[in-house]
């Protein structure tokens, strides 16, 4: 899931600047408005909702290809204020609302880490709209309900460091200008321009890649596999793509590199030993990826279970503790009267209620669900079990998912790990409740699994979300109840949009391992979904490779030691998710993240020695940002081109030529995009620097 910045803790003197903004920005709001705070407006959460709708179609194609999503809140900031300082009476508040609402694409998307299994247990078809809009709508409110109670434990009772949230603050108080001199003020409008153009360019250059890529006159991935020994083989996989390189440069460099550290244990120890443990038949490179699909990933998912295990154990205390004196003081300033504006959330009286009338709708969903199939006849016990688990494991997800936002980042929390922790339980308790005698019974008990696995993920990443976005408002001076209030708008916009897009991706490339082909060769991912959907699939049939995964499990094991080692010795960390996801998800997809990472690393020290250094620090996340909206935008276009024309590649004018090998197995497309795709990476990083060297 990606999106990083800062990683350092703010600072008491930091949220003094954020008071004091948020003392300045009040005076200059009432001064302009007669005392009236501009800030949940019809037009930003018209225009939040507009970003959503972009953001959220990229960010589905992104993390189904890829594994992970990207946050929207820096450059849907930097495009609200670019907008909205062409109305009378914006505010810094009012681009707040915009971010938040917009932050829920990076957000709700995380639904394809589980929905896209029913369609490869072979459940659904295709994605109905309602039971996934129903899905998404449900899930997500129940998350910014159950996060409602926790901000003030979190967010400013807590040292926590809310690295996105901080960043998100700093670009909107640039933005603003709102106090200084004139020279300072004319520069902040300078800095917003010209970020909105590093956006907007990056954008282009990453989608015009992609679209080279699409008419086969440039490769996006370059893969070689190798015999090693005898009887063992391996290899690398590369993928020239620049989502990539900007999800490597937001997750940062300690991540990258204990995901490079995740890929030679995944490639060059564990494909190694498992293919000698198997006779070579046919082409090395098949031989090679299914060795790894079928064994090796198992190992991983066992790593990442042990990983988002051991972070539950570590934050169980400090999460319990923060509900309970988040609780306290709700009640202890119930009258409300005298509360600042900026300690109003939601009433907790409310927060209740719509969580209990939530569970009605989610209710009819789960029934409908079961109406008609083999376990219809259990659909009480089925729905009363489900509803509690949704329930019991939502408030524990989202009490986890949002203290580790704040520990670490929404970006680096570890919601696929929840995700399989949740899944497996669900598993479980569903076998129990049901007790499949027949395939037809199993098959729909997996898809019921799935379905409300679904539900409580979206609670888990929108209280990942929601609290991070409460930061923002705390350095910024805004209200929390409309920021709340404006998730859900975000939510619900999100929602309109990925059943489509979903249904667009399954028609046009379909997911790796679906009985259902798409129109393309070359299948999404999805490998969160696929990982899921097995070992749902695994604990209900009983056929699980439970060895593979104790394998996964005591390697996850030395990865936390080593993790604690370093944290107690040294500031250094080896994040243990980050490594199971380098042995799990494929090289093509982690070695180009990698590279980001240290791409990333090397021009943050380059600009660090430059002229406006924290400005372009700003625009390398920017451009990082636009070179995953591009690419992810261009990636639902082409997924409609192919739907409508029934080809993998309708515009391709010289394909024959350009994949015609002329060495090595190598094509032209091949050499052209080995070299041109560092060297538009470097252009367009000393691009963004001289950008911000000449404001």
């Amino acid at each position: 899931m990606s999106r990083t910045a800062s990683r350092k803790a703010p600072s008491r003197a930091a949220s003094k600047r954020g008071a004091t903004l948020a003392s300045s920005t009040d005076d200059v709001s009432r001064a302009a408005t007669g005392d009236r705070r501009v800030e949940l407006t019809v037009r930003g959460v018209i225009l939040g909702g507009l970003i959503t709708l972009a953001f959220t179609a990229a960010n589905v194609y992104v993390g189904l290809k890829v594994g992970l999503t990207f946050a929207s809140s820096i450059p849907a900031a930097v495009i609200s204020m670019a907008i909205l300082r062409y109305f009378r009476r914006s505010t810094i508040w009012e681009n707040n609302i915009v971010q938040t609402v917009a932050s829920a694409a990076g957000t709700l998307s995380s639904i394809i880490f589980v929905l896209p299994g029913l369609v490869m247990v072979g459940w659904w078809t295709g994605f109905p709209f309602w039971q996934s809009f129903g899905i998404c709508v449900v899930g997500g409110i129940l998350g910014v309900m159950y996060s409602v109670p926790l901000r003030r434990a979190m967010v400013t009772g807590s040292d926590l460091p809310y690295p996105e949230g901080v960043a998100a603050a700093e670009v909107l108080k640039v933005g603003a200008g709102v106090s200084g001199t004139s020279e300072e003020r004319a520069a902040a409008v300078a800095e917003n321009q010209a970020g909105l153009g590093v956006v907007v360019w990056s954008a282009v250059v990453s989608a015009a890649f992609a679209t080279l890529v699409f008419v086969k006159m440039l490769v996006d991935e370059v893969a070689r596999y190798a015999r090693v020994g005898a009887s063992s083989a391996t290899g690398f996989d590369l993928g020239l793509q620049f989502a990539l390189i900007g999800v490597g440069h937001l997750v940062g460099v300690t991540v990258g590199v204990a995901m490079l550290a995740g890929i030679v244990l995944s490639w060059g120890i564990l494909v190694p030993i498992m293919t000698a443990q198997h006779p070579v038949t046919g082409d090395i490179a098949a031989f090679a990826t299914g060795v790894w699909r079928r064994e090796v990933r198992l190992i991983g998912a066992g790593a990442i279970g042990v990983a988002a295990l051991w972070s539950l154990g570590r934050l169980a205390g400090p999460v319990v503790g923060g509900v309970i004196s988040s609780l306290a003081a709700s009640r202890a300033r119930k009258a409300g009267d005298d509360l600042p504006i900026t300690e109003r959330d939601i009433p907790f009286n409310l927060v209740l209620i719509v969580s209990v009338l939530c569970l009605i709708p989610l209710a009819v969903l789960l029934a409908a669900f079961l109406s008609g199939g083999a376990i219809a006849g259990q659909a009480v016990p089925l729905v009363v079990g489900a509803l509690a688990y949704t329930v019991v494991a939502g408030l524990i997800v989202a009490a986890v998912c949002g203290y580790m936002a704040g520990l670490i980042g929404s970006s680096n929390s570890p919601v696929s790990g929840l995700a399989i922790l949740t899944v497996l339980g669900a598993s479980l308790l569903l076998v129990a409740v049901a007790h499949p005698g027949d395939p037809n019974a199993a098959k729909a008990l997996v898809a019921y699994a799935l379905f409300v696995t679904a539900v409580i993920i979206n609670v888990a990443t929108i209280s990942n979300d929601n609290l991070q976005d409460l930061k923002t408002g705390q350095l910024v001076g805004a209200t929390p109840w409309r920021q709340q209030v404006a998730l859900i708008f975000g939510v619900i916009f999100g929602a309109l949009v990925i059943p489509p897009v979903l249904d667009l991706l399954n028609h046009s490339y379909g997911f790796a391992g679906s009985p259902m082909a798409g129109i393309s060769k070359q299948p999404l991912a999805a490998p969160q979904a696929t990982l899921i959907s097995a070992l749902a699939n695994g604990v209900i049939a009983g056929n699980l490779n439970w060895k593979l995964i104790g394998v996964g499990a005591l390697i996850g094991l030395v990865i936390v030691a080593i993790d604690e080692f370093l944290r107690r010795t040294s500031r250094r960390q080896f994040p243990p998710l980050a490594v199971a996801l380098g042995i799990y998800l494929p090289m093509a997809v982690t070695a180009m993240v990698v590279i980001g990472a240290f791409a990333g690393k090397a021009y943050n020290n380059w600009v660090a020695r430059g002229r406006n250094p924290d400005v372009a620090k700003r625009f390398g996340i920017l451009l990082a940002s636009g070179f995953i909206v591009g690419e992810g935008l261009l990636g639902v276009v082409k997924s409609g081109i192919i739907a409508k024309t029934g080809q993998e590649s309708p515009i391709a004018p010289v394909r024959d030529m350009l994949v015609n090998p002329i060495a090595f197995g190598t094509s032209i497309a091949d050499i052209a995009s080995i070299i041109a795709f560092p060297v538009i990476v470097y252009l367009m990083y000393r691009w963004a620097a001289r950008t911000a060297q000449r404001i």
